[in-house]
């Protein structure tokens, strides 16, 4: 059994596949334990930070029901604090490390949370950064081993934006688990070179393999998992949507892409996703765009292939499973 007791959660590359794999079976047992209704309070008394610098609805929601389960209280900061403005974020770790058990961050850049995890002196999770979305990765590998059974051997295929926090962090893990992972987008969105390398010798350890195509039909060709994210983050000017859309739309997550896969295959995605014009952003976008779907069409996102809200139901149990692990001393 792997020992994380103390442990801060940054990003994949910091922790072995023993370590992720333990993470995930310890979600699953924790899931099993809520689903039977057995209490697993076993953190009466401790206290968390929540810091949220981003919005967020799957991340909040988890942290506060995972913590509640386990026994926890926590303390949601989001604009009230002073982190980066007024204080520096040294001393804001030094301040809340004095007065919690833990610190959640979501928001920018990887060195913020970096950083609050070298002067807290209690584990520090990342809810999300630019670069990295670690507590995400724990809740795709469970669903994907809830579905199919094991990871080894699995082929799975991201579409889209490969170079940021998704699509980084999925390589970095599937390469460690033995999986077969595949970006397919096109050049300009490839993943960093050097991390590519890195991943690829992980890869070669595990057993795994790491694949870059340009070509739809290559990279579907026999896949277990199609995967995608949102195309432009939040706050992007209509010039990157504009771009983003007209040099993503090939990598669309639609029919004929699965027309390539397994007919096992299922469809994942980190949410939310921009499959309809039931949103306000997604009306915006139809406005100026005439589309009514980007990264995902509505009739995979709603077919019986698309296990989106196991994985978001997923996130609560898999970041429970990381704060227990980090938390407990059993």
């Amino acid at each position: 059994m792997a020992d994380l007791y103390g442990k801060n959660f940054l990003k994949m590359l910091d922790f072995s596949a023993e370590e992720i794999e333990y993470l995930i079976d310890l979600a699953a047992e924790l899931k099993e334990k809520k689903k039977k209704g057995i209490p697993h309070d076993v953190l009466r008394g401790k206290n968390i930070a929540l810091i949220f610098e981003k919005t967020s609805t799957r991340t909040r929601c988890s942290f506060e029901v995972a913590a509640h389960d386990l026994g926890m209280s926590t303390t949601y900061l989001a604009g009230g604090s002073q982190i980066g403005k007024k204080e520096s974020i040294a001393d804001t770790a030094r301040v809340l490390g004095r007065m919690y058990d833990g610190i959640e961050y979501r928001g920018y850049g990887q060195e913020i949370v970096e950083e609050l995890a070298k002067d807290a002196g209690v584990p520090v999770w990342n809810g999300l950064t630019n670069e990295s979305h670690p507590t995400q990765m724990i809740a795709d590998m469970l669903t994907v081993k809830e579905k199919f059974g094991r990871l080894k051997g699995i082929r799975f295929v991201y579409m889209g934006d490969a170079r940021y926090n998704m699509g980084n962090s999925l390589m970095v893990t599937c390469a460690k688990l033995g999986m077969d992972y595949v970006a397919c987008t096109s050049e300009k969105y490839f993943p960093d070179a050097k991390l590519v390398e890195q991943c690829r010798a992980f890869a070669k350890e595990s057993g795994g393999s790491v694949t870059l195509t340009s070509d739809v039909a290559e990279g579907c060709k026999d896949a277990d998992v199609i995967y995608t994210d949102v195309w432009v983050s939040m706050g992007e000017p209509d010039e990157v949507w504009a771009e983003r859309i007209k040099e993503l739309s090939p990598y669309q997550v639609n029919a004929k892409a699965f027309s390539y896969a397994k007919d096992s295959a299922v469809f994942m995605h980190c949410l939310p996703a921009f499959h309809d014009r039931n949103t306000t952003i997604g009306e915006e976008i139809y406005e100026k765009f005439g589309l009514s779907e980007l990264e995902v069409t509505d009739d995979v996102f709603e077919s019986p292939r698309s296990v989106v809200f196991d994985e978001a139901e997923n996130r609560m149990h898999t970041i429970k499973a990381v704060m227990y692990a980090t938390l407990y001393r059993g």
